[in-house]
């Protein structure tokens, strides 16, 4: 089954990563289609995320884990955590910048920040380089 393309807002996950720097979505083969996409090609972590599937995460108007009465529960310390050491990214300021500008402007900013200089592309924020030209 063929997912639908999501806008730049819509790869954004309810914990704050861009799914569009990630290096799932960005990879060649086997693409991920992004944690919001109802589509099937997504790693089998993606499909047991227990954020995504967060019984908490169901109650909140905006879809993003800031909302939630938990926030931010052990297991989003963790995330972040392990995206500040190994990827220099905070989900938590990710969050913190969504809540107070909206999903949009945080969808272009990331644009802007995972902008490859060389090709255009987008850096991989697992990889810290572009995977089409290798710039990093």
């Amino acid at each position: 089954m063929m997912a639908t393309e999501l806008s730049p807002a819509e790869l954004i996950a309810p914990c704050g990563i861009n799914c569009g720097v990630c290096l799932g979505y960005l990879r060649e083969k086997n693409k991920c289609c992004g944690c919001r996409s109802t589509g099937s090609n997504k790693p089998n972590h993606c499909f047991t995320c227990r954020i995504v599937l967060c019984e908490h995460l169901k109650n909140t108007s905006s879809g993003f884990c800031y909302d939630c009465i938990k926030y931010p529960c052990q297991r989003m310390k963790q995330l972040d955590k392990r995206y500040r050491l190994k990827y220099n990214m905070s989900i938590l300021e990710n969050l913190s910048f969504i809540k107070s500008s909206g999903v949009q402007k945080f969808a272009d900013a990331e644009k802007i920040k995972w902008l490859c200089p060389r090709c255009g592309g987008s850096i991989c924020v697992h990889r810290g380089f572009c995977l089409k030209c290798g710039e990093k």
